[in-house]
């Protein structure tokens, strides 16, 4: 055990405590909080998750950064579903007027979610979906 420069407490006259902290740390625990293996990957179209981000109800089943909750949107008329946030990205699908998208992420003016529960998953511009309120 590395020993520390100094004692952790120092209260008045009271005894000092070892300089070493091994009661203050849990001795090695194997497996526990390990990887085991590589991170289960996902069809991108079919799971709301990307190398960054996942749906919530993904957590303990993908290894990412982050979870987002999602927030409901109403779809507008003319909603396209591409699979990049670009104007110019691939059309993944018209998305029907009046339905749900959950968007989990916005960046600029592009929502990134889900078409319902589970549906496709992509990028939709922000001025073609409404917030439920």
């Amino acid at each position: 055990m590395t020993r520390l420069s100094a004692p952790i407490f120092a209260f008045g006259d009271a005894q000092t405590l070892a300089a070493d902290d091994t009661y203050t740390r849990p001795s090695t625990l194997e497996g526990m909080l390990a990887m085991t293996g590589p991170s289960v990957s996902a069809d991108p179209g079919c799971l709301p998750v990307r190398g960054d981000l996942a749906h919530i109800k993904l957590a303990g089943h993908y290894f990412v950064p982050h979870y987002a909750v999602p927030m409901p949107h109403t779809i507008k008329a003319g909603a396209v579903l591409r699979a990049a946030a670009l104007p110019e990205g691939e059309a993944i699908i018209d998305l029907p007027q009046g339905g749900v998208f959950n968007v989990l992420d916005i960046a600029g003016s592009w929502a990134w979610g889900q078409l319902g529960e589970d549906g496709q998953v992509g990028y939709v511009l922000l001025d073609q979906l409404e917030a439920v309120v």
